[in-house]
């Protein structure tokens, strides 16, 4: 099930307020403050720290089926996206990524697969990291623009079954172009770094 996207933004702030704007939650910010990481966690609002000049690694939005970090980036980078698999599907899955002589780095709460396309596919078979499995409010679909063809064919390799919620598009970039959110308010919006959001209840 695909659940997450992660970006590297300048509009740290501004993603965030894009996202509470739309019923997220923030469920945590860490940061680099005086040399060092710390949180900055809910209930702090920006207010209570935006002088302070901190380089925000993760702040992680959640709703729903759904989960979405960014941190601090100079310019904006499309990082990886985020399948929810079974545990017993996850060790298939990075004997095919092998396959292909994709890199596979697995850590202990999260894989990721390094691929071809200038992205990382992060595996995650804990239950924690979304709020609700179950909720109507879920990733159905993301358009992601790439330059090398061949995205839809290879993920189908790599999980052993076509993936219908990833569709491949030309471009002079990487970056997800669209996103089907199901239930999400405002639709047609446009998020900070340039993601659109749609519909599709």
């Amino acid at each position: 099930m695909l659940f997450h996207y992660h970006f590297w933004t300048p509009y740290v702030e501004e993603t965030e307020k894009f996202y509470v704007d739309h019923g997220f939650r923030i469920s945590q910010r860490i940061g680099k403050y005086n040399g060092e990481f710390q949180p900055f966690d809910p209930p702090l609002t920006w207010d209570d720290f935006r002088e302070k000049k901190i380089l925000f690694r993760i702040i992680e939005a959640r709703k729903g089926a759904v989960n979405i970090t960014f941190g601090f980036g100079k310019k904006v980078i499309f990082d990886h996206i985020g399948f929810f698999v079974k545990e017993e599907e996850l060790d298939q899955i990075c004997e095919n990524a092998k396959k292909m002589s994709w890199e596979v780095n697995i850590g202990e709460r999260r894989t990721f697969i390094s691929t071809p396309y200038s992205f990382r596919i992060e595996l995650q078979s804990h239950t924690d990291v979304m709020d609700s499995r179950t909720d109507q409010f879920q990733i159905n679909r993301l358009t992601i623009e790439t330059k090398k063809n061949g995205l839809e064919q290879d993920l189908s390799l790599l999980f052993g079954v076509p993936i219908e919620t990833v569709i491949w598009k030309a471009g002079n970039e990487v970056t997800i172009k669209e996103a089907i959110i199901n239930a999400f308010p405002s639709p047609n919006s446009v998020d900070p770094n340039g993601v659109r959001i749609l519909d599709q209840t």
